[in-house]
C-alpha cells in the first residue's frame, strides 16, 4: 500500500507538471504570435516606405528647395483675369453635359450588364463569368487611357470624353448594381413568379422597385466623379474646361489658369450640390451641408 500510493501521487506530480509545461508553452507561443502580429505589419510597413522612398527618388530637400518656385508660380496667377470668365463658361457647361452624358449611357449599359452578372438573376454561369468580365475590364482600364483611344478614333472634342466616361463607369456601376440586386429580398420575386410571371416579369416587378433606391445613390455618386473625370480628361483633348485649362498653362496664361481653377472649383460645388438635392428628393436622405 505505501508503495501504491507513493506511486500514485508520482504519477500526479507528473501529470501536473505536465499541464504546467503546456501551459507556458502556449502561453509563450501566444506571446510570440501577439509580438508578430503587433509589430510585423508595421515593421513591414516601415520596410515598404523606405523601399518607395529609394525607388522613387524622393528627397525633402528638392521639396523644400521647390517651395519658393512654387510661391512664384502662384505668385504669377494673381489677379485672376476675370475677362475670360463669361467666355469660360461654355467650356464649363461642356463638362457638366459630357458627364451627364457619359453617366446616362453608363447607366444603359450597367443595368442589363449587372442583371447577367448578379447569381440569382443570371441564365447561367457562363453568361455570369463573360458579364463579370466585362465589368472587370472596363473597371481596370483607367478612363484617361479610353479617351486616348476615342480621341485618336474620332477626334478632339466632348465625344471621346463621353464616350470614355460611359465605358469606364460601367465597371463601377455595374458592379454596385449587380450587388444590390444579389441582395433583394426573394420573397417578392417568388410571389411573382407563383401567378405565373416570367424571369423578365419578375425582374421588372419585383427586383427593379427594390434596388431603385441603391441604383439612383450608386448613380448620383459616379456623376459626381465624372464630373471631375470630365475636367482631367479634356487636358487629353476631350473638351470641356479642362481643354481650356491645358491649352492655358502651354501658352503661360496663368492669369487666364486661375480663373479656370475657380469656375471649376464652383462646377464641382453645384454638382455636388444638384446630387445631394435629387438624392434627398428621390431617396430621401438628407441633404449634406
Amino acid at each position: 500500500m505505501p508503495h501504491g500510493f507513493s506511486g500514485s501521487g508520482t504519477v500526479s506530480s507528473s501529470m501536473t507538471a505536465m499541464r504546467d509545461f503546456q501551459t507556458m508553452t502556449s502561453r509563450s507561443s501566444m506571446g510570440v504570435t501577439m509580438f508578430k502580429n503587433r509589430y510585423i505589419i508595421p515593421v513591414l510597413f516601415l520596410l515598404f516606405v523606405i523601399w518607395s522612398i529609394i525607388g522613387t527618388g524622393f528627397s525633402i530637400r528638392d521639396l523644400i528647395a521647390g517651395v519658393p518656385n512654387l510661391s512664384n508660380f502662384i505668385g504669377c496667377m494673381f489677379p485672376p483675369a476675370w475677362d475670360t470668365f463669361v467666355p469660360l463658361i461654355s467650356p464649363a457647361i461642356e463638362t457638366i453635359q459630357m458627364a451627364f452624358l457619359g453617366t446616362v449611357f453608363a447607366v444603359v449599359l450597367s443595368v442589363p450588364v449587372a442583371l447577367l452578372a448578379a447569381n440569382n438573376i443570371t441564365p447561367s454561369k457562363p453568361v455570369k463569368l463573360l458579364a463579370r468580365g466585362v465589368i472587370a475590364f472596363t473597371r481596370t482600364v483607367p478612363d484617361i487611357v479610353f479617351a486616348l483611344i476615342f480621341v485618336s478614333a474620332v477626334g478632339l472634342g466632348p465625344v471621346p470624353g463621353i464616350l470614355a466616361l460611359a465605358i469606364h463607369s460601367v465597371g463601377m456601376l455595374g458592379k454596385l448594381y449587380a450587388e444590390a440586386i444579389e441582395e433583394v429580398d426573394p420573397g417578392p420575386v417568388e410571389a411573382v413568379e407563383a401567378v405565373g410571371a416570367g424571369k423578365l416579369q419578375a425582374v421588372y416587378y419585383a427586383v427593379i422597385p427594390q434596388v431603385t433606391p441603391s441604383f439612383v445613390a450608386s448613380t448620383l455618386y459616379r456623376f459626381d466623379i465624372n464630373v471631375r473625370s470630365s475636367i482631367v480628361l479634356g487636358l487629353v483633348g476631350a473638351g470641356g474646361i479642362g481643354f481650356e485649362l491645358i491649352m492655358a498653362m502651354r501658352l503661360f496664361r496663368y492669369h487666364e489658369m486661375l480663373t479656370i481653377l475657380i469656375i471649376i472649383f464652383i462646377v464641382v460645388m453645384l454638382s455636388e450640390w444638384a446630387s445631394n438635392s435629387i438624392r434627398a428628393h428621390v431617396i430621401g436622405e438628407e441633404v449634406l451641408k
